[in-house]
């Protein structure tokens, strides 16, 4: 597999999100919604679009070999920056190295501590456990996560 390239999200057309945002695998690690359509695809990159405006914020498509394979971000969300990794399964993968990219403009932005967050059916990261300075399970939006909170260095 190729080397991942990080895109503004505008640089994908919307209709090609759908697949990979409505893919049962993808779907089963994410706070359940309902389905998207273009309208919603659209609406959805919107907010997106403003979270990366957002200063201390970064959000991005993932590419490889030209084919669309996630999204990634750094966001703000109540008052903390958190990383979001959302990858069509085909490059699960992905995530380490995805990880790694994200880490890399936290440290840029100047952060001193990001927060990740995994629904509850993803498994424990060990290599997250073995960096994070504590690991708790919290609620968010009906949903139980383990959080992950990293120190920026």
């Amino acid at each position: 597999m190729n080397r991942p390239e990080y895109l503004p999200l505008d640089c994908v057309p919307p209709a090609e999100y759908l697949p990979m945002l409505n893919k049962g695998r993808v779907r089963q690690h994410l706070i359940n919604h309902p389905l998207f359509d273009e309208a919603a695809v659209s609406a959805w990159l919107a907010a997106k679009r403003e979270v990366d405006a957002t200063p201390g914020c970064k959000v991005r498509a993932i590419q490889v070999n030209g084919q669309l394979a996630g999204w990634c971000g750094l966001q703000l969300e109540q008052g903390q920056y958190e990383i979001a990794v959302v990858l069509d399964d085909a490059c699960w993968g992905l995530g380490r190295q995805v990880f790694a990219e994200v880490m890399s403009w936290a440290r840029a932005f100047g952060h001193q501590t990001v927060y990740i967050h995994f629904l509850h059916t993803r498994p424990e990261y060990r290599f997250l456990r073995k960096i994070a300075r504590q690991v708790t399970t919290s609620e968010m939006m009906g949903n139980r996560f383990t959080t992950y909170e990293l120190t920026v260095d």
